[in-house]
């Protein structure tokens, strides 16, 4: 199991004595690129960043633009609107349930590339009352959610992938933290990523506590707001220790050998 990393700034000393010399020797490279250069930004979201420069295990790297993650765009405003076409973004992934993009119109609703794909099922509990890493865990043991369909919509998207949630925290840190697992990047790694978005989002989940009157449900958010390693550390064990490892876990949802292969080549540099 993976050692738990105790900050977000991640330097050879970080790392567990285990992990491969590639990675030990990359990270004074990358401990720059894991804080603002790959930030993008989009008005008015708070949360986007480019997964490129990543390092993988093998001394590889993840291609920049491959992936970004971002919190909903429905914050965008014209500009970020024009920011994200001019990008060439080529697959947007909304993994919110569709009692929440009804909320509000998505800016790329009616635009090819957007796909709604919600990752969780309706009827599965919120899980509120157990903690972050256990909420992950909860809802990855109700199984991944994929269809042919899905599958399809995310072959074709050759350039760049934008995948969002509400926040960019939670489910797209779940699907990202897979997504990179697959190409090889190292779970230290993947977590000390999960672990910025904390910061980019703090004034905004302080203004989040205020509008909540009840003291009991403000105290349970307040718990849930911080996205320290740890927590994805301990998701990604859970997986491997649970269900084997994340491409067996995925394969129960029909991917393929072939998909995983396809999957890294479009990350990869």
């Amino acid at each position: 199991m993976s050692q738990p990393v105790t900050g977000t700034r991640v330097t050879p000393a970080t790392l567990p004595a285990r992990t491969e010399r590639t990675l030990a020797r990359a990270a004074l490279g990358w401990a720059s690129v894991i804080d603002n250069e790959r930030d993008q930004h989009w008005p008015d979201c708070l949360n986007v960043r480019d997964l490129g420069g990543l390092p993988t295990r093998d001394g590889g790297a993840i291609r920049p633009g491959a992936l970004i993650r971002a919190d909903a765009l429905n914050r965008l405003t014209d500009e970020g609107i024009a920011i994200v076409r001019a990008a060439g973004v080529s697959r947007i992934l909304d993994l919110r349930r569709e009692t929440e993009t009804g909320r509000a119109e998505h800016p790329f609703a009616t635009d090819p590339v957007y796909r709604n794909i919600p990752v969780q099922n309706p009827a599965d509990p919120d899980h509120e009352w157990l903690t972050l890493a256990g909420i992950y865990c909860a809802m990855l043991d109700c199984g991944p959610t994929s269809s042919p369909g899905d599958r399809r919509a995310r072959r074709r998207a050759t350039r760049r992938i934008v995948v969002h949630c509400a926040g960019g925290k939670d489910r797209t840190g779940m699907v990202v933290a897979l997504a990179l697992s697959i190409a090889g990047v190292a779970d230290e790694v993947i977590a000390a990523d999960y672990a910025l978005t904390e910061e980019r989002v703090r004034q905004d989940n302080r203004l989040q506590l205020e509008l909540i009157d009840d003291p009991r449900i403000r105290a349970i958010m307040a718990g849930l707001q911080p996205t320290p390693p740890a927590v994805m550390l301990e998701t990604l064990a859970h997986l491997q220790t649970q269900h084997g490892g994340v491409r067996p876990y995925l394969a129960t949802a029909g991917i393929s050998d072939l998909e995983f292969t396809a999957i890294v080549d479009r990350l990869m540099a």
